[in-house]
């Protein structure tokens, strides 16, 4: 049987690509996206080009009162995208990113990030487990910054380390219906995230690529195909682990 993947936040950047790997790989998909319904729109276009089945869900991660009803929506989905009343994969990728010095960071700021990044994966998560498979998988993206500091990322890191502790605490209570969690910590990107900064700031971009062993930041494909590959059978004995996936940066 098909295997169906949930893959938060993929209009765009690392979600986007995470969402055709799996795709390419020969899986379905199920995207959310916050605002950008027609970029999300086109995701589900290239994967039913490639004969897969995809459908995308409007969602806002930092809203965990919304989540029951998207629940209900994602059942509804299921049921009439694939045939089916359950998904396999849950991958938990939306997230955003905000820079500020630890003397000058707002609540509100903080706040955001944690709704989205530790808040909204603990509730998302708990509102979908009746809907995802005995023996389905969970992937918690979290970064590289939780292990290599970089001064104003201070509330983006600790959001992320507190996803990291969670994963643990998923993969144990939830290892008795045989599903396997685990952390995705991608060093730096070039994608749209924080503005496109790692992308489109040479002085930015090298800074990263200094601090990195094969001398480059990231991109996409870099992190995709390795979530999706995750996800497969030939990894169904890694569990309860931090995954980096940043090219050796700042060793």
């Amino acid at each position: 049987m098909t295997k169906i993947t949930l893959v938060t936040g993929a209009s765009r950047g690392l979600g986007r690509n995470t969402a055709l790997s799996i795709a390419r790989r020969g899986g379905d998909v199920v995207l959310t996206y916050r605002s950008k319904a027609e970029e999300a729109r086109a995701v589900v276009a290239e994967i039913e080009a490639m004969g897969r089945k995809a459908v995308a869900l409007p969602l806002d991660t930092a809203e965990a009162a919304s989540f029951p009803a998207f629940a209900k929506r994602l059942r509804a989905a299921l049921r009439e995208t694939f045939g089916r009343e359950s998904f396999d994969h849950l991958v938990n990728n939306a997230g955003h990113g905000d820079f500020a010095l630890i003397g000058e960071t707002t609540e509100a700021q903080f706040d955001a990030l944690v709704n989205v990044h530790f808040k909204g994966v603990f509730f998302l998560t708990q509102a979908l487990l009746p809907l995802l498979a005995d023996g389905g998988r969970i992937v918690n993206l979290s970064s590289g910054l939780t292990r290599v500091s970089a001064p104003g990322w201070s509330a983006y890191a600790a959001a992320k380390g507190a996803v990291e502790v969670l994963s643990l605490y998923m993969a144990k209570e939830l290892g008795s219906r045989g599903i396997a969690v685990n952390t995705v910590a991608p060093g730096a990107i070039e994608t749209d995230f924080f503005g496109g900064a790692v992308r489109d700031t040479p002085e930015f971009n090298k800074v990263f690529a200094d601090m990195t062993a094969l001398g480059r930041v990231g991109v996409p494909d870099d992190i995709g195909p390795m979530i999706a590959s995750l996800l497969t059978e030939d990894n169904r004995w890694i569990n309860a682990q931090r995954i980096e996936v940043s090219g050796g940066q700042g060793i």
